[in-house]
């Protein structure tokens, strides 16, 4: 469908809008649209049902693919290259958009830091709305690989809230 907003856009700005959209990327699609025209520049609402309607002419989903299973020698090697040594591996809750996913992260006491390894998603929050979670996915993957990493290089493993999305006490915090 084409609607007054997208003809109102120049060429070069659809076709990036297009390549954005088909990499998924849809709040910088709703950036490029809304810095494309000059004032009034179109609402927020407006843009964001155009880049849905770009998603549907091109045949895209509001999903995202889980990210690949995750790999237990790469992660050791990315640990073993890190500048320090870690004191802790964590796993922990964040979100987007899209919605929930688990970041697992490498903890270092001195400094004070966390070096990300990876992130781990198997879906988006209409899974919520479906009654597909809990479990959640992602949350059992990143405590089985994040207990087995720690387990080889002699340190914890925290994850504080496993059961559900949550922003819960980080490991450096607790006792």
């Amino acid at each position: 469908m084409k609607t007054p907003l997208w003809e109102a856009l120049p060429a070069q700005v659809r076709a990036q809008v297009d390549d954005l959209v088909t990499k998924g990327n849809k709040l910088q699609a709703v950036k490029v649209i809304r810095e494309a025209l000059e004032e009034p520049r179109p609402g927020l609402r407006e843009c964001m049902d155009l880049v849905a309607e770009r998603f549907k002419d091109l045949g895209q989903r509001f999903t995202r693919s889980p990210t690949a299973s995750l790999d237990l020698d790469e992660l050791m090697a990315m640990v073993r290259a890190l500048p320090h040594a870690p004191a802790a591996i964590e796993a922990l809750w964040d979100g987007d958009s899209e919605g929930w996913m688990v970041c697992l992260l490498a903890v270092t006491i001195e400094p004070r830091a966390e070096h990300h390894l990876a992130i781990i998603r198997h879906g988006t929050d209409l899974r919520l709305f479906n009654g597909e979670v809990p479990p959640w996915p992602e949350a059992e993957e990143a405590g089985t690989i994040g207990r087995r990493l720690a387990e080889r290089f002699g340190i914890p493993f925290h994850f504080a809230s496993p059961e559900q999305p949550d922003f819960a006490p980080r490991w450096w915090d607790s006792d």
